[in-house]
């Protein structure tokens, strides 16, 4: 599919708009009509180029930014499933449950349970969560890492003089 820089600029700003849409989850989420309006196509064309441009149908995008969210808020571990649930737009709690297991592969309950001794949190208004292995990566010596160099041959030279096969 062929598309001009105008047109891409404003597919970009449809997923924008969902993604603002599923942070902002007080909002109604803007519909398939009023984001093809935005972008001043058809809803049908709308689907088809915005599924061809980033893989996925908006309708997939809504839903994965708020899975996400989701994601973001159980990790923190200030808020209930349900709560959770009704803080990123879904009225039924079984349909959220559901949904965030098919695209996790565990219930809510469970992620929270197991990611929440693993994320380090620098204060409670933090908005961006950081893994603990970053923090642990932080700790290590300069020399724990190693520096790779390509050789004129080809081949890839660590710092210790041991040769690596490129590809």
């Amino acid at each position: 599919m062929l598309l001009r820089h105008e047109g891409f600029r404003r597919l970009c700003r449809a997923r924008d708009l969902l993604r603002r849409a599923a942070a902002e989850s007080r909002e109604p989420s803007p519909t398939i009509e009023q984001l093809a309006r935005e972008v001043r196509i058809s809803p049908f064309h709308f689907i088809r180029q915005f599924e061809a441009v980033f893989g996925v149908t908006p309708h997939q995008f809504r839903i994965a930014s708020r899975i996400e969210l989701a994601k973001q808020l159980l990790a923190r571990g200030e808020h209930s499933v349900t709560d959770v649930c009704m803080e990123i737009g879904f009225s039924s709690l079984g349909t959220f449950s559901t949904l965030f297991a098919q695209r996790v592969g565990e219930s809510p309950s469970a992620y929270r349970r197991r990611i929440r001794p693993l994320v380090a949190v620098r204060d409670r208004g933090a908005s961006r969560l950081t893994p603990g292995c970053l923090s642990l990566m932080g700790a290590l010596p300069s020399s724990a890492f190693c520096s790779v160099r390509l050789q004129a041959d080809g081949t890839k030279s660590a710092k210790a003089g041991h040769h690596v096969r490129s590809g």
